[in-house]
């Protein structure tokens, strides 16, 4: 950490002498390509309104993390988050249901469940809202490490899982005729995005999680030509929003998350219009 203090410490921008900001910045860093890895994924396997629903299921498990007294609630919503995962690939996998309407049941029962434990005895909801908007500047040194153990953890992941992920996020019966494990791909994908949400739920919030989520592969699906291209541009697009995000953020004094979800947003415009144009 100190290394990176040291080269912030030396760019001409004003901004980067703070050490909170300095941290919020190492942060951004490493979550912009975590969103734009999961994003391709989440978009081409149509599971928008899943990361959705594991966002519910974290603030489940801050919920009860915060009831019991625990010192580091996030890793109670962890934990109940990846039980909220493999749970949900369970009945998925043998259920004739269509996707979305299990996804409804699981995301209404998480967000009944959260808000029940959050008020019970009468207790006030106001503590909740630092996850419910997020505060990146906030961020300690413990949380930026921990991000950077996740990431690296998914970049290996993906390099050794990747294509077999896409195949079964595309046609899972043909996955399956290959030797795949669909089951185990599924499950393993969806670990991964509970571990990704809830440990970035207090740093953008959980309102406007689910956008990070989906905005940067469904832009860069718009101009990609190949597989390769939708994963890169797709981590472009989140490195750009992020730290748009952020810029924009210290300078008007408003939510990084909220800017960087309207940045995304515009990404994805102007990326529409020049597929329709080059189409």
């Amino acid at each position: 950490m100190s290394l990176w203090y040291w080269f912030c410490e030396l760019l001409p921008f004003e901004m980067l002498h703070w050490r909170f900001m300095q941290n919020a910045m190492l942060a951004i860093l490493l979550m912009a390509p975590l969103f734009g890895l999961m994003s391709t994924m989440i978009v081409t396997g149509k599971m928008s309104f899943f990361s959705d629903a594991l966002g519910h299921s974290a603030f489940t498990g801050i919920a009860i993390g915060c009831i019991c007294g625990v010192a580091a609630p996030t890793w109670v919503a962890v934990i109940f988050s990846v039980v909220f995962a493999l749970l949900f690939s369970f009945v998925r996998s043998r259920s004739n249901q269509a996707a979305d309407t299990l996804i409804g049941v699981f995301s209404s029962a998480a967000v009944a469940l959260g808000i029940f434990i959050a008020t019970l005895g009468g207790d006030s909801f106001t503590k909740y809202n630092k996850y419910l908007i997020g505060d990146i500047l906030s961020v300690s040194a413990g949380e930026i490490g921990l991000l950077a153990v996740v990431l690296v953890s998914v970049v290996i992941f993906w390099v050794l899982a990747g294509n077999r992920l896409t195949l079964t996020a595309i046609h899972p019966q043909l996955a399956s005729s290959r030797g795949i494990p669909v089951r185990l791909s599924q499950s393993i994908f969806t670990t991964a995005i509970a571990v990704v949400v809830t440990l970035t739920i207090p740093c953008v919030g959980l309102l406007i999680l689910n956008s990070l989520l989906v905005l940067p592969g469904a832009a860069a699906r718009n101009v990609a030509k190949n597989l390769r291209q939708y994963h890169v541009i797709s981590v472009i697009f989140a490195l750009i929003a992020c730290i748009s995000g952020l810029c924009i953020s210290y300078y008007l004094g408003s939510s990084a998350g909220a800017a960087i979800s309207l940045v995304l947003a515009l990404i994805f415009a102007v990326s529409f219009c020049l597929r329709k144009r080059r189409a």
